[in-house]
């Protein structure tokens, strides 16, 4: 027998099609795919479309999550890595030449999904990578943690960005 949190519990994690997702959250289904595969929005295959939990739409749209001191942490490094490619976009290629010894060592799995999307910020408008690198955003957080900008900062830099951030 079906209780009452049985029935809100089924309802919460429903499966919803890209198109409700898009009502839901008042945008159009090519977003929903966007936010898919950028790993914002999390998805299951049903064939040869994406099913959406309605939990994890619900998490989108009414997450006020704050930010740990780690992932403070870590976004105060972001942003001194961004000044410092904005002075020096030459060093952008020290980061392909990291993320290409990351890829070699994660070959599968969701770490080898996010260097991917570092591959495809690297190669893309500089821009995009500038906002990637300094959103607040859980694509951004989790982008960070697989991070191929070792060595951009010097030491000096990398103890003040994370001198700034307490």
């Amino acid at each position: 027998m079906r209780t009452a949190s049985d029935a809100s519990w089924g309802e919460v994690d429903e499966l919803l099609t890209t198109g409700e997702v898009a009502r839901l959250l008042g945008a159009s289904r090519q977003h929903v795919v966007n936010l898919t595969e950028r790993g914002d929005l999390p998805y299951e295959m049903s064939g040869a479309h994406r099913r959406v939990r309605r939990s994890d739409v619900d998490r989108l749209r009414y997450s006020t999550q704050r930010l740990s001191a780690d992932q403070r942490r870590s976004l105060y490094l972001a942003f001194a890595t961004a000044g410092k490619l904005v002075l020096h976009p030459e060093l952008v290629e020290l980061a392909r030449e990291n993320l290409a010894h990351m890829r070699t060592r994660h070959t599968r799995g969701r770490p080898a999904q996010w260097l991917a999307q570092w591959q495809q910020l690297l190669d893309g408008p500089f821009d995009d990578l500038l906002l990637a690198l300094t959103s607040p955003s859980q694509r951004s957080r989790e982008l960070r943690q697989n991070s191929p900008f070792a060595g951009v900062l010097t030491e000096d830099e990398r103890l003040a960005a994370l001198d700034a951030a307490r």
